[in-house]
């Protein structure tokens, strides 16, 4: 769920980064880096907090030249260690390199303990710093060729811009779970990022989704050099639509917005409610809260405000932090709910922290009735692809049914959107990644393997 950015052949290329992760927040909080090349030297500066917070004027401009690369850190393993932010960077044999990563290396571990074996020295507990041992070590007398050598040697979910000193390489893995699109900047230069948004934000035009397998070599003075470096086997995450992308970016072709409305029109289909009104969880159930009220032909207000200065609580790395910034974050609107059966929907239920307490919130507002609707299926796997859910005994639908939920959150009623309605909302032209739901981990893992230990 992290963020990255490349931005290469560009004046101030280190603040078109900076802009880019400003717009890409959402997708982790808790660090931000940029690295700056100049043709002789990469600066990087990299620390724990927010975009707006760690970086200034004079940081940027000390980020001097016209490539750069940046990332935004959400750890799926709860380290806090300011060591772990990114980018990751190192000196070797053939100069400098740095490495921003998207997604998790389901074989960190085994490729970690082979590389400790070959007498390789661990700064960090990311799995992105394997990506660096393997093109150092590797025997291979171009970057480029040790990049291709590195990718043969990891396994999972990856997104990656590594920057040498004079040029950028970004690469997407053979099964596109995470997102990255390729842009080109109107002052001339070009930038690839996780999301459409940052592409907004910054005035670049749109150009492609850069392929599954696909790696984009950038050169001065020279158009993006394409190799299709793995076979594509296409499985993009189907959680970048219910969770974890802005409602206004184009993933893979498809307007985020829309998918969640379909979803929750779906939703409505397949599990209504008789209620006088639907709420969302803002903000990332509100299109769907939208849906679902439209197909059930009801009222859809914003019964709920949220505090914007409050970081999202499933990307929190500890339950006790979570407990307190639902509270912190969340408040209804009483003389809208007082009376009313009100269906309540959310985007997913993964621990069930969020849910409980809204529902008890709602109660305690005077709502007559309370039915949580779920955009999305029951989460019943962890994943290892990059999203926080690492045991199966921190997935409430491991251990209960929807009635038992229901109960124990205090609600009426409790439905969730089928698999296949999911598949129906996201359109069946493609297959997504649905691991979360059924457990398929078709890029190597399972459900008991180790993963990452909060290496994107």
């Amino acid at each position: 769920m992290c963020a990255i950015v490349g931005v290469f052949g560009a004046k101030k290329a280190s603040t078109i980064a900076y802009y880019s992760l400003f717009s890409m927040q959402h997708r982790g909080q808790e660090a931000t880096g940029i690295s700056a090349a100049n043709e002789e030297h990469i600066t990087v500066y990299k620390k724990r907090g927010m975009v707006a917070d760690v970086f200034s004027q004079p940081t940027l401009d000390a980020l001097a030249g016209e490539c750069a690369v940046g990332h935004n850190r959400y750890s799926t393993a709860g380290s806090e260690s300011a060591g772990d932010a990114q980018p990751v960077f190192a000196k070797y044999k053939l100069g400098e390199i740095s490495v921003v990563h998207n997604g998790n290396l389901v074989n960190k571990l085994e490729v970690r303990n082979e590389l400790i074996g070959r007498g390789a020295i661990f700064q960090t507990d990311m799995d992105t710093e394997n990506i660096i041992h393997l093109i150092a070590k590797s025997q291979n007398d171009s970057l480029v060729d040790r990049i291709k050598d590195m990718l043969t040697k990891i396994e999972g979910a990856y997104c990656l811009a590594i920057q040498s000193r004079s040029k950028m390489f970004v690469i997407r893995d053979r099964f596109g779970i995470r997102p990255l699109s390729l842009g080109k900047l109107k002052d001339g230069g070009w930038i690839v990022a996780s999301e459409t948004c940052a592409f907004d934000l910054v005035g670049a035009e749109f150009i492609r989704d850069v392929r599954p397998g696909e790696m984009l070599i950038f050169e001065e003075d020279r158009e993006p050099v394409s190799e299709q470096i793995f076979e594509p086997d296409y499985h993009p995450c189907a959680f970048e639509y219910i969770y974890f992308a802005r409602p206004d970016s184009i993933i893979d072709g498809k307007n985020v917005y829309q998918m969640r409305l379909n979803m929750g029109r779906k939703l409505a289909e397949e599990t209504p409610a008789d209620v006088d009104l639907v709420l969302p969880v803002p903000d990332s159930g509100v299109a769907a809260a939208k849906g679902y009220a439209e197909g059930l032909g009801v009222p859809f207000e914003m019964g709920i405000v949220r505090n914007h200065y409050v970081g999202r609580t499933f990307i929190e790395p500890t339950q006790e932090i979570r407990d307190l910034k639902v509270k912190l974050k969340l408040s209804p609107i009483k003389h809208l709910i007082e009376g009313k059966r009100v269906a309540i929907i959310d985007d997913s239920l993964v621990r069930g922290t969020t849910s409980r307490q809204i529902v008890r919130m709602l109660k305690e507002a005077g709502a007559k009735e309370v039915h949580m609707r779920i955009a999305a299926p029951e989460i019943k796997y962890p994943c290892r692809y990059g999203i926080d859910t690492p045991t199966k005994e921190e997935l409430v639908s491991t251990r209960y049914n929807a009635e038992e939920i229901a109960e124990n959150m205090g609600a009426d009623s409790l439905g969730f959107l089928s698999v296949k309605g999911l598949t129906e909302s996201l359109g069946e032209d493609r297959t997504y990644s649905l691991v979360s739901f059924d457990g398929n981990y078709f890029a190597g893992g399972s459900a008991e393997s180790p993963g990452c230990a909060g290496g994107c």
